[in-house]
Protein backbone atom coordinates (compact mmCIF):
# COMPACT_ATOMS: atom_id res chain seq x y z
CA UNK A 1 0.00 0.00 0.00
CA UNK A 2 3.05 2.30 0.00
CA UNK A 3 2.12 3.76 -3.38
CA UNK A 4 -1.05 5.22 -1.84
CA UNK A 5 0.79 7.36 0.71
CA UNK A 6 1.21 10.14 -1.83
CA UNK A 7 -2.50 10.30 -2.73
CA UNK A 8 -4.26 13.35 -1.29
CA UNK A 9 -8.01 13.84 -1.45
CA UNK A 10 -8.36 17.54 -2.19
CA UNK A 11 -12.17 17.58 -2.26
CA UNK A 12 -14.81 14.91 -2.68
CA UNK A 13 -18.61 14.85 -2.73
CA UNK A 14 -21.30 13.06 -4.68
CA UNK A 15 -20.92 15.31 -7.77
CA UNK A 16 -17.16 15.14 -8.27
CA UNK A 17 -13.81 14.56 -6.60
CA UNK A 18 -10.28 15.88 -6.97
CA UNK A 19 -7.19 13.90 -5.99
CA UNK A 20 -3.54 14.95 -5.96
CA UNK A 21 -0.77 12.48 -6.73
CA UNK A 22 2.59 14.21 -6.64
CA UNK A 23 2.47 17.03 -9.18
CA UNK A 24 -0.68 15.75 -10.88
CA UNK A 25 -4.29 16.58 -10.05
CA UNK A 26 -6.94 14.04 -11.05
CA UNK A 27 -10.44 15.48 -11.40
CA UNK A 28 -13.21 12.88 -11.51
CA UNK A 29 -16.57 14.15 -12.72
CA UNK A 30 -19.50 12.10 -13.95
CA UNK A 31 -20.86 15.14 -15.81
CA UNK A 32 -18.74 15.14 -18.96
CA UNK A 33 -20.46 18.26 -20.29
CA UNK A 34 -19.14 20.13 -17.27
CA UNK A 35 -15.63 18.80 -17.92
CA UNK A 36 -15.93 19.74 -21.60
CA UNK A 37 -16.78 23.30 -20.58
CA UNK A 38 -13.91 23.41 -18.08
CA UNK A 39 -11.33 22.34 -20.65
CA UNK A 40 -12.71 24.79 -23.21
CA UNK A 41 -12.74 27.63 -20.68
CA UNK A 42 -9.12 26.99 -19.73
CA UNK A 43 -8.19 27.14 -23.39
CA UNK A 44 -9.97 30.48 -23.81
CA UNK A 45 -8.90 32.17 -20.56
CA UNK A 46 -6.31 34.98 -20.91
CA UNK A 47 -4.76 34.10 -17.53
CA UNK A 48 -2.47 31.17 -16.59
CA UNK A 49 -4.31 27.88 -16.11
CA UNK A 50 -3.20 24.31 -15.32
CA UNK A 51 -1.78 22.30 -18.22
CA UNK A 52 -4.01 19.44 -19.34
CA UNK A 53 -1.90 16.26 -19.21
CA UNK A 54 -4.51 13.80 -20.43
CA UNK A 55 -8.20 13.08 -20.35
CA UNK A 56 -9.88 9.69 -20.05
CA UNK A 57 -13.51 10.21 -19.04
CA UNK A 58 -14.48 10.55 -16.30
CA UNK A 59 -10.92 11.58 -15.30
CA UNK A 60 -9.13 14.80 -16.24
CA UNK A 61 -5.42 15.00 -15.35
CA UNK A 62 -3.92 18.44 -14.77
CA UNK A 63 -0.39 19.54 -13.93
CA UNK A 64 0.09 21.24 -10.58
CA UNK A 65 0.63 24.99 -10.63
CA UNK A 66 3.77 26.56 -9.18
CA UNK A 67 3.50 28.58 -5.99
CA UNK A 68 0.78 28.24 -3.39
CA UNK A 69 -2.83 29.18 -2.93
CA UNK A 70 -3.59 32.82 -2.20
CA UNK A 71 -5.23 31.68 1.03
CA UNK A 72 -7.88 29.49 2.62
CA UNK A 73 -11.37 30.34 3.77
CA UNK A 74 -11.42 30.82 7.51
CA UNK A 75 -7.65 31.32 7.85
CA UNK A 76 -5.44 34.43 7.61
CA UNK A 77 -3.87 34.70 4.17
CA UNK A 78 -0.07 34.34 4.00
CA UNK A 79 0.00 36.32 0.74
CA UNK A 80 1.14 39.92 0.48
CA UNK A 81 -1.16 42.85 -0.35
CA UNK A 82 0.61 43.01 -3.73
CA UNK A 83 -0.31 39.38 -4.40
CA UNK A 84 -3.95 40.14 -3.63
CA UNK A 85 -3.77 43.13 -5.98
CA UNK A 86 -2.31 40.82 -8.66
CA UNK A 87 -5.28 38.51 -8.18
CA UNK A 88 -7.58 41.48 -8.74
CA UNK A 89 -5.66 42.38 -11.91
CA UNK A 90 -5.97 38.79 -13.16
CA UNK A 91 -9.71 38.91 -12.57
CA UNK A 92 -9.93 42.15 -14.57
CA UNK A 93 -7.96 40.57 -17.44
CA UNK A 94 -10.41 37.66 -17.48
CA UNK A 95 -13.48 39.89 -17.31
CA UNK A 96 -12.23 42.06 -20.18
CA UNK A 97 -11.83 39.05 -22.50
CA UNK A 98 -14.58 37.92 -24.89
CA UNK A 99 -16.95 35.75 -22.84
CA UNK A 100 -17.64 32.12 -23.72
CA UNK A 101 -20.89 31.34 -25.53
CA UNK A 102 -22.46 29.33 -22.72
CA UNK A 103 -24.20 30.81 -19.63
CA UNK A 104 -22.68 30.71 -16.18
CA UNK A 105 -24.05 31.64 -12.78
CA UNK A 106 -26.98 34.05 -12.88
CA UNK A 107 -28.29 36.12 -9.95
CA UNK A 108 -31.79 35.35 -11.17
CA UNK A 109 -31.28 31.66 -10.36
CA UNK A 110 -30.86 32.55 -6.68
CA UNK A 111 -34.27 34.16 -6.29
CA UNK A 112 -36.41 30.99 -6.01
CA UNK A 113 -33.82 29.37 -3.72
CA UNK A 114 -33.13 32.17 -1.29
CA UNK A 115 -36.33 32.17 0.76
CA UNK A 116 -36.23 28.40 1.17
CA UNK A 117 -32.62 28.46 2.37
CA UNK A 118 -33.42 31.25 4.83
CA UNK A 119 -36.33 29.25 6.24
CA UNK A 120 -34.10 26.17 6.60
CA UNK A 121 -31.43 28.11 8.49
CA UNK A 122 -33.97 29.37 11.03
CA UNK A 123 -36.02 26.15 11.30
CA UNK A 124 -32.90 24.12 12.06
CA UNK A 125 -31.50 26.64 14.55
CA UNK A 126 -28.42 27.17 12.43
CA UNK A 127 -28.63 30.95 12.83
CA UNK A 128 -30.90 33.32 14.75
CA UNK A 129 -33.80 34.70 12.73
CA UNK A 130 -32.55 38.29 13.03
CA UNK A 131 -29.15 37.34 11.52
CA UNK A 132 -30.85 35.59 8.61
CA UNK A 133 -33.26 38.49 8.07
CA UNK A 134 -30.44 41.03 8.14
CA UNK A 135 -28.40 39.08 5.58
CA UNK A 136 -31.49 38.49 3.44
CA UNK A 137 -31.90 42.26 3.23
CA UNK A 138 -28.22 42.83 2.43
CA UNK A 139 -28.34 40.14 -0.28
CA UNK A 140 -31.02 42.01 -2.25
CA UNK A 141 -28.39 44.39 -3.66
CA UNK A 142 -26.81 41.50 -5.62
CA UNK A 143 -30.06 40.85 -7.49
CA UNK A 144 -29.73 43.68 -9.99
CA UNK A 145 -29.16 44.03 -13.75
CA UNK A 146 -25.58 43.14 -14.75
CA UNK A 147 -23.53 42.86 -17.93
CA UNK A 148 -22.24 39.32 -18.58
CA UNK A 149 -18.46 38.91 -18.65
CA UNK A 150 -16.06 35.99 -18.90
CA UNK A 151 -16.50 34.84 -15.30
CA UNK A 152 -14.63 32.10 -13.49
CA UNK A 153 -17.74 31.31 -11.46
CA UNK A 154 -15.93 29.89 -8.40
CA UNK A 155 -12.94 32.19 -7.85
CA UNK A 156 -12.16 31.05 -4.32
CA UNK A 157 -8.85 31.96 -2.71
CA UNK A 158 -7.80 28.30 -2.90
CA UNK A 159 -8.20 28.42 -6.69
CA UNK A 160 -5.75 31.32 -7.22
CA UNK A 161 -2.05 30.42 -6.99
CA UNK A 162 0.72 32.93 -6.43
CA UNK A 163 4.50 32.95 -6.17
CA UNK A 164 5.72 36.06 -4.41
CA UNK A 165 3.57 38.89 -5.75
CA UNK A 166 2.69 37.22 -9.06
CA UNK A 167 -0.30 35.06 -10.02
CA UNK A 168 0.99 31.75 -11.39
CA UNK A 169 -2.37 30.28 -12.32
CA UNK A 170 -6.07 29.83 -11.62
CA UNK A 171 -7.63 26.43 -10.93
CA UNK A 172 -11.07 24.82 -11.27
CA UNK A 173 -12.91 26.27 -14.25
CA UNK A 174 -15.91 23.93 -13.98
CA UNK A 175 -18.30 26.83 -13.25
CA UNK A 176 -16.87 29.22 -15.86
CA UNK A 177 -19.20 30.95 -18.29
CA UNK A 178 -20.96 34.25 -18.91
CA UNK A 179 -21.44 35.66 -15.44
CA UNK A 180 -21.38 38.58 -13.04
CA UNK A 181 -17.95 40.18 -12.56
CA UNK A 182 -18.78 41.23 -9.00
CA UNK A 183 -19.71 37.65 -8.09
CA UNK A 184 -16.13 36.65 -8.94
CA UNK A 185 -14.68 39.47 -6.84
CA UNK A 186 -16.99 38.64 -3.95
CA UNK A 187 -16.07 34.95 -4.10
CA UNK A 188 -12.37 35.84 -4.10
CA UNK A 189 -12.69 38.05 -1.01
CA UNK A 190 -15.30 36.04 0.92
CA UNK A 191 -13.98 35.72 4.48
CA UNK A 192 -11.04 37.98 3.61
CA UNK A 193 -12.67 41.38 3.81
CA UNK A 194 -9.37 42.91 4.92
CA UNK A 195 -8.01 42.33 1.39
CA UNK A 196 -10.96 43.78 -0.52
CA UNK A 197 -9.21 47.15 -1.04
CA UNK A 198 -6.13 45.37 -2.42
CA UNK A 199 -8.21 43.36 -4.88
CA UNK A 200 -10.17 46.41 -6.02
CA UNK A 201 -6.95 48.40 -6.46
CA UNK A 202 -5.54 45.64 -8.66
CA UNK A 203 -8.82 45.32 -10.54
CA UNK A 204 -8.48 48.95 -11.57
CA UNK A 205 -12.13 49.79 -12.23
CA UNK A 206 -15.06 51.30 -10.38
CA UNK A 207 -16.58 48.56 -8.24
CA UNK A 208 -19.80 48.74 -6.25
CA UNK A 209 -18.66 47.54 -2.83
CA UNK A 210 -22.24 47.22 -1.60
CA UNK A 211 -22.90 44.62 -4.31
CA UNK A 212 -19.79 42.68 -3.31
CA UNK A 213 -20.96 42.68 0.31
CA UNK A 214 -24.40 41.60 -0.90
CA UNK A 215 -22.82 38.65 -2.71
CA UNK A 216 -20.98 37.68 0.50
CA UNK A 217 -24.34 37.38 2.23
CA UNK A 218 -26.17 35.79 -0.68
CA UNK A 219 -23.48 33.20 -1.43
CA UNK A 220 -23.22 32.28 2.25
CA UNK A 221 -26.99 31.99 2.74
CA UNK A 222 -27.20 29.64 -0.24
CA UNK A 223 -24.10 27.59 0.66
CA UNK A 224 -24.63 26.52 4.27
CA UNK A 225 -27.16 23.73 3.75
CA UNK A 226 -25.25 22.30 0.74
CA UNK A 227 -22.04 22.23 2.78
CA UNK A 228 -23.73 20.51 5.73
CA UNK A 229 -25.42 17.92 3.53
CA UNK A 230 -22.13 17.12 1.78
CA UNK A 231 -20.14 16.67 4.97
CA UNK A 232 -18.33 20.02 5.06
CA UNK A 233 -18.08 22.41 8.00
CA UNK A 234 -19.79 25.70 7.07
CA UNK A 235 -18.36 27.73 9.92
CA UNK A 236 -16.51 30.24 7.67
CA UNK A 237 -19.78 31.06 5.85
CA UNK A 238 -21.60 31.25 9.20
CA UNK A 239 -18.96 33.69 10.46
CA UNK A 240 -19.52 35.85 7.36
CA UNK A 241 -23.27 35.90 8.03
CA UNK A 242 -22.85 36.70 11.72
CA UNK A 243 -20.49 39.57 10.91
CA UNK A 244 -23.00 41.48 8.74
CA UNK A 245 -24.28 44.62 10.43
Amino acid sequence: MAHEEGVEVVVAHHERATLRVGDVFLKIDADQARTDAEVEAMGMAPVPTPRVLWRRPPVLALAALPGRALGRLGEPSPASPAAWAAAGAAARTLHDAPPPPWPGRSPDAAVPLLDGECRWLVANDVLPADVVTRNRGVAEAALRPWTPVFAHGDLQVTHVFVAGDEVTGVLDWSEAGRGDALFDLATLTLGHEEHLDDVVAGYGADVDLDVIRAWWSLRSLLAVRWLVEHGFDPWPELDVLRSRR
